[in-house]
């Protein structure tokens, strides 16, 4: 770590660490760097920006001046208190990273950072580099030191740029600060010394925060993850797996409002090099049978309702309207633009911020939202009355537009197709209101709801199976798969014992599986892409991956999917976190990180190998057509 560092690129995806605040979330590096943080929300613009550029971008790193031999690091027990231990020759260094998290109930919390380095033997030199860069990276901050009282002790460094406000204090500062250059510090640690930094925001500059206790905001932030990891009721197989994934749900909560991000990133390409670069820093409403699903099968009951909560608030409105993603605030507008100013991740653009997906045609999600409330009943959630008559309202539209095409759940940006899985959710969505009428005693037209589901799912068995490759097929008419497909038996579309869907999981494994465990989307090559409309390749899906684990135990065959989910687990980096995509002929991680959508499939292959209150709980929903 040693000679001029300004233009360093980040590291690999699957070397980043992730704290949050449960408003806000940072990556942290291997190489002591924090290079992703965005201030004081997961969608606001970034402070530190490197993770899509270079050093001068943002980033604040903390780590040994000498070339470092061995990196280890761990989140203390469930928590998200990382420690960092750098072994050189002359010594061991400990980082100890953290973000306090806040509850809902506190609204005054804003963002703040701490950052400590204990020497744990010899004396080993530490450099700290601090270069702000708001607005992702484009807008250079006023940077000065200020003196409070007179006093040295009282000292801090404060930038500034229009809104945006950071303060950092510490042990030690910087002797030089002046404007548009990296803020260093180079100082001893000796075996049994410490020093802290702690970075916190504020939206006026003349109303800073009070400075904060270093070693109390750490003890807060392990009693915090403490207290909430003793919820969880796992006991079985890859136990430190599920925990981390719980963990990491939780991080990805915005608490002011209980929305989910998909992950705390933006435009992680699929590929390198690649253009599929997406920001996925919002709540995508296909996330939430899952998330009700992972959270409430563990006893965490209080997020799962705070999940069911905001998404009842967000597409509250007329359902013609209704949005496959939604701000975490449930904002509806998130309008798309390219930073050009950006070289991006190893060089991939464009770097996108807001995500046009919003606009599209999805209609799976009118599945996944009527799914989700009817597994909340049966979890002892009622519907109140206006929730039940929004239910109504999405289902009277649903009813004029399900005949047409759509984009489907990959999101694609080429033509509007009869998607299979689009086609089985508006069977779904068909079907749990049928049974909300007649499990529920809600009331509703529900004879035309019932001609509607059976006309759908006749429809499906007709033109999307493909008798010649025994299996279903990605859209009407096609002889493309679909890794979506899988989830024909989960939702209780068909029975895993039907000859269909076994014929479908076994084509899927013929067709979209590789490097042993992992399973494409669908097939996309260098050169075009005629679902889609986007060149180049992209990664696998981890998500499909653990789809293929429950598939398997759905037909019969539970030790073959016992095996692939333990070497799924095994695919986590070193502190338990996935990506978006795994990429086989690398090694590496790609898309954005973590991803919740990992996340939570993972959760619900262990309660489909291994119990907790699993999907619906399973009794109620037996992939028997009704």
């Amino acid at each position: 770590m040693t000679g001029d560092q300004r233009h360093r690129e980040p590291g690999p995806i699957e070397d980043y660490a992730l704290l949050s605040d449960l408003r806000t979330a940072a990556l942290v590096g291997k190489d002591g760097s924090i290079d992703w943080l965005c201030l004081p929300r997961f969608d606001a613009p970034s402070c530190f920006c490197r993770l899509l550029g270079t050093d001068r971008d943002g980033h604040w790193q903390i780590a040994p001046t000498a070339p470092v031999r061995e990196v280890r690091r761990r989140y203390r027990d469930n928590s998200l208190v990382l420690e960092t231990d750098f072994h050189t020759d002359d010594g061991v260094l400990r980082l100890v990273d953290c973000m306090r998290p806040h509850e809902a109930a506190d609204h005054r919390a804003q963002p703040c950072l701490v950052r400590t380095v204990q020497g744990i033997s010899g004396e080993v030199d530490v450099k700290l580099r601090w270069v702000v860069r708001f607005a992702y990276g484009e807008s250079v901050p006023w940077v000065r030191r200020v003196r409070e009282t007179g006093s040295a002790t009282d000292e801090f460094i404060l930038a500034i740029a229009g809104p945006h406000t950071a303060v950092l204090r510490g042990d030690v500062l910087p002797q030089r600060v002046e404007h548009e250059r990296a803020h260093e510090l180079v100082r001893a640690v000796r075996a049994g010394e410490q020093l802290s930094w702690t970075l916190q925001w504020c939206p006026d500059a003349d109303d800073l925060p009070a400075p904060v206790d270093p070693v109390r905001e750490v003890d807060e932030a392990e009693r915090f993850w403490r207290e909430w990891t003793t919820k969880i009721c796992y006991r079985g197989p890859h136990a430190p797996a599920v925990n981390r994934s719980l963990a990491t749900l939780k991080a990805l909560t915005y608490a002011p409002t209980g929305g989910i991000v998909a992950a705390p990133t933006s435009s992680l390409p699929e590929a390198v090099p690649g253009d599929r670069n997406w920001d996925y820093r919002y709540c995508w409403l296909r996330d939430a049978t899952l998330v009700l699903l992972a959270l409430d099968d563990f006893g965490c009951s209080a997020e799962a309702a705070a999940w069911r909560d905001w998404l009842v608030r967000a597409v509250a409105g007329d359902p013609a309207d209704l949005q496959i993603m939604y701000g975490v605030d449930g904002a509806r507008h998130l309008v798309e633009w390219e930073a050009e100013w950006l070289p991006g991740y190893r060089g991939c653009v464009p770097v996108r911020f807001g995500n046009a997906a919003f606009r599209q045609l999805q209609l799976d999600v009118y599945g996944e939202v009527m799914d989700v409330l009817h597994l909340a009943r049966e979890r002892g959630l009622p519907d109140s009355a206006e929730s039940w008559a929004l239910q109504r309202g999405m289902l009277r539209h649903l009813e004029k537009v399900w005949r047409q095409p759509d984009r489907g759940l990959w999101e694609v940006r080429g033509p509007s197709r009869f998607f299979t899985h689009s086609r089985v959710m508006v069977w779904v969505a068909f079907d749990r209101a049928v049974r909300a009428a007649e499990e529920d005693g809600l009331p509703g037209p529900v004879q035309r709801w019932r001609e509607i589901r059976d006309e759908v799912r006749a429809e499906v068995l007709e033109q999307a199976w493909n008798p010649e490759l025994r299996a279903f097929t990605q859209y009407y008419g096609g002889r493309t798969l679909d890794a979506a497909t899988l989830l024909i038996p989960s939702v209780g579309f068909l029975p895993g014992d039907d000859e269909r869907v076994v014929g479908t999981v076994e084509a899927v494994q013929r067709e979209l599986q590789h490097h042993r465990v992992l399973v494409d989307r669908y097939t996309t090559t260098d050169d075009h892409n005629e679902v889609d409309g986007l060149t180049g390749r992209e990664g696998s899906f981890l998500a499909c991956s653990f789809w293929l684990v429950d598939a398997l135990a759905s037909i019969g065959r539970r030790a073959e999917a016992e095996q692939l989910f333990g070497e799924l687990v095994a695919l986590a980096n070193d502190v338990g976190l996935y990506a978006e995509e795994y990429d086989g002929e690398t090694g590496r991680f790609a898309g954005n990180f973590p991803q919740a959508f990992s996340h939570l499939a993972l959760v619900n292959s262990a309660a489909v190998l291994y119990g907790g209150l699993t999907r619906g709980q399973r009794s109620r929903r037996d992939g028997r057509p009704r």
